[in-house]
Order: structure tokens, then sequence, then C-alpha cells
């Protein structure tokens, strides 16, 4: 993987003379969507294509690591979905994911509460499948948010299903259930999510992992790489700039963009494509662009927003769980919870649980969402460790060994990533903006796209999703291609 390659640059005069063999196209991020949006340009014809990567990876938010027997992902981990789902479709053949044949949540395991009581094995089902409804449940119609219709629903399905489940017990496991689900959706609680859901759900398991290879390989699929040459970029060989970090974009000329960089490089290009993280827009929209963002898209930054869902790891010598348990959740007393709240690990409450991983015998995993989330990331990792092992004595009745390795992941504290992934928000609603309007190219007088934006928050249908944000690379680089053919350049 090289950082210091890069292309001819054409000599850029007049946009009209601009074809596909002259236009140089910039892609800035190399995740899913911007390596999406590069192969698929030079599929089309396209010879000036570059991207240029802050990270001294690419991948984005797929981050792959060797860990413990084979590989664990820091960032996209499953396939969600068959039917529709582009991943999917292209992997399907290739030996490289298998079905799970398990529920939307994953996490076949026990409820246990804070004073080491288990929840009965049946009871545990049921509200894995209330949570499983209220996951998928179509909420469009319900004035409020999504948080409002999840509470009575919720009630609603325990007085159905669970009539005789003892009203404390109940509200336990409402909040590890809301956990659960802010980690599905990236929000930091359900309250500020937009109940009027355009997500798409694509059919078929949720949970489609990818062996003992990683997400990663889906990145291998898409530049036509080779596995066995782990720096291998395929068809993007000599295209890709690590390391490069911008700090201006400027689009004010009706001829061509200007980009400077923080190692003082100035590049200039026809087409920038821009598939940063919505967290970053947030932070630096204001300073990036010059001149600033319309306020239609500046709108979209402020009103869509990346939550935070941070991961554990813990690699033991040997399986740590007994073999009839796959994972639990955490249900906090009220007690328990108010003496939690008064320490220095009151960020454990927003950990929802552990769970074992497939072609990993020897790890756990857990999650924690939120702001708690973010305030784990300021923390050593020793201290986080501390805490983990402080509540697996507090929830468990058998003993987890000290692991030989731990790694938690830090999405939001990275500047460029600055979380996790997208969701619509209320405040959203209130105005009245939405993915299509993060998606809206900035067009010269002439209705060239200049600047144009991707990624998975951009995806009306599927954000949050690698296969969302692959999408949307297809989607801006398809909007070129047709630019391009419908002017005859080529």
């Amino acid at each position: 993987m090289s950082d210091s390659c890069s292309i001819s640059t054409p000599s850029i005069g007049s946009s009209k003379k601009t074809n596909k063999e002259t236009a140089r196209i910039v892609i800035i991020g190399a995740g899913p969507s911007g390596i999406a949006a590069a192969t698929r340009l030079l599929e089309q014809g396209f010879k000036h294509v570059q991207l240029l990567e802050a990270e001294d990876r690419i991948g984005g938010r797929i981050h792959t690591i060797p860990f413990a027997d084979n590989v664990m992902d820091l960032g996209a981990q499953w396939c969600h979905g068959e039917t529709g789902n582009v991943v999917y479709e292209m992997v399907k053949d290739l030996n490289l994911v298998e079905r799970t044949g398990e529920d939307l949540n994953g996490l076949k395991g026990q409820f246990i509460r804070s004073n080491r009581q288990i929840l009965p094995h049946e009871t545990a089902n049921i509200l894995l499948a209330i949570m499983e409804k209220l996951a998928i449940s179509e909420s469009d119609n319900y004035e409020g948010s999504r948080g409002d219709y999840v509470t009575q629903s919720y009630w609603k399905e325990v007085a159905k299903e669970l009539p005789s489940l003892e009203p404390e017990l109940s509200q336990e496991a409402l909040k590890v259930i809301k956990l659960m689900l802010c980690g599905w959706e990236g929000c930091d609680h359900l309250f500020e999510l937009s109940s009027t859901d355009y997500f798409i759900d694509c059919e078929g398991d949720n949970l489609v992992n990818w062996r003992d290879k990683g997400y990663k390989s889906i990145l291998r699929v898409l530049m036509k790489s080779q596995e066995d040459q782990p720096d291998d970029l395929g068809v993007l060989t000599g295209r890709v700039l690590l390391n490069r970090r911008i700090s201006q974009i400027n689009w004010v000329n009706d001829d061509k963009l200007t980009l400077r960089l923080w190692n003082g490089e100035i590049l200039q290009a026809d087409h920038v494509i821009c598939t940063v993280s919505l967290g970053v827009l947030k932070e630096q929209h204001a300073e990036l662009f010059v001149p600033r963002l319309p306020e239609a898209k500046v709108r979209a930054i402020k009103g869509l927003n990346l939550g935070t869902v941070d991961k554990f790891l813990l690699e033991f010598s040997s399986p740590p769980m007994p073999e009839d348990i796959v994972g639990f959740q955490c249900l906090w007393l009220e007690k328990d919870l108010a003496e939690l709240r008064g320490t220095e690990m009151f960020w454990l409450e927003s950990v929802s649980g552990f769970h074992c991983v497939s072609h990993q015998p020897r790890l756990l995993e857990g999650w924690i969402i939120g702001a708690h989330a973010r305030h784990m990331e300021t923390l050593t990792e020793a201290k986080v460790l501390e805490g983990i092992q402080w509540l697996f004595g507090k929830f468990l009745n058998f003993e987890i060994p000290q692991p030989k390795r731990f790694v938690r992941t830090q999405w939001h504290s990275n500047p460029n990533f600055r979380g996790s992934y997208s969701y619509r928000t209320t405040y959203a609603d209130e105005l009245d903006i939405g993915p299509w309007d993060l998606a809206t190219p900035l067009l010269d007088v002439n209705g060239r796209p200049k600047l144009q934006f991707a990624g998975e928050a951009s995806s009306k249908t599927h954000n949050s999703t690698v296969h969302g944000a692959i999408e949307t690379g297809w989607r801006e680089a398809d909007r070129l291609n047709n630019y391009y053919n419908e002017r005859g350049a080529n």
C-alpha cells in the first residue's frame, strides 16, 4: 500500500475541453464509498482518478486487524441482509461469507441482573424477540421520537407476552433493550432518533459473517486485488495517497477546484467527490469549504448526526465462557445503578453486554454507546479494562480470567471520523431535511458536477451500512459518467 505514488496531472483548462480522458477527479477518503467510486470510474473509462486518504491505511470505518485466532473488525463487522444488499451480491459466490442463522441482535445469550440473578431462558428469548420486533417495526406514521414509540410499544408487548414479569425487572429489561437498539441505530439515545425511517431492510440473515477473513475482503473485491498480497491495491495501484488530510477545498472558480492539504501540498481537480464522515463535516465544514457551503447543505450536516458505538475485544488463552453461554446482557437493579453513577466507573452504565464471536473461540466482544462511550475513549486502556473486569465480577457467578490482549475502539476521538455511523434525528424532522440534501452535488453555471458528496450518511435507504456507502460511491461515479456521456465528450 503506497502513500507516495501519484498519477500524472492533465493540463486543466476550461471545463468545456474536459472529457473522460482528461478530466481529473479527486476523491477524498479511501473508505468503501471512495473506493467504490474510484473503481467504478475506472471501469467507465475515466483515466485520471486519485484518492486522498487522511489515515495511514485504506478502508475508513472498515478496519480489520490480526487478532486472536485470525482477525477482528474494529469497525463494520457483519453484512446486514442478503436480498438487495450489494455487498452480499458481490461476495455470495466467493466463499468469503457464511450465514449465521441468528436473529437480528445476534446475542442469543442470557439476561443477567446486577445481583447475579439469571433470567429464565424462555423469558430471555421472549425479551429478545420483543427487541427484534421493535427494531424492524414500522413507526413512520408515529408522531414523536423513536424512543417514544419503542417505550409505548415495549409495554404493550410485555403486557401481551410476559404479563407476569415483575415491573422492576420489566423496567431493567427496557433499559438494556434501548441500549441494544441504540447500538443498532448508532444514536446516543432513542429520544433523539426520528420515527420517520426511510431505511430499507435487506431481507435475509442480518448477521452474515466474514468467516476468518474480515470485512476488508469487500475492499479486495472492489479493487480486484490479491488476497495473498496484503498491500496490493489492485486497479487502484498508484492512485491512493495515504496520510493526506485535507485542510481546504476551494470550489469558487467555475473552471477548477483547488485542494490544500495539511502537509502543504496543493492539488487541482475538475471534480471532487467528498466521502469524509458526517462527523468530520459537522466539525470542519465551516473552515473546510471555501466559499461556505450553501445553507441547504449546512442544514443537512447539522440536522443529521453521527453517533458513537465502540467495541471491547478481549482475547484469552482459552474460551472464557462456559459452553452453554454465548453472551450476556446487563440488567441493572435501580439501587446498584444509582450507586454506580456515583463512582468513576459510571460509564459502565452504557455497556449493553458481551458475547462470543464466530470463528474466534478465545474472544469476547462487548459494546458501549453514546456519551459514556466518548468518555471511555478518554480513559487509559488499563482503566477501561479495570472497569470491564469489575463489571464481570458484578454480574457473573463464574470467573472470567485475565485477558492476554485487550483492544477498545475510539471512533469519536479520531479526528478523521468523529463517530461511528449516522442516523436521522428528530431535529432533521423539524428542519425537513435528510440524506438526500447531503447527497445533492454542487454544480457550476454549466451544470457540471464540481463538488459531490458520498458516504453512508448520504444514503437515503441504507445509511449506517457498508452497502449504503458503496451504493453512494457508485451513485456519484455514475453521476459523472452520465454528465460526460450526455455531453458526447468521449
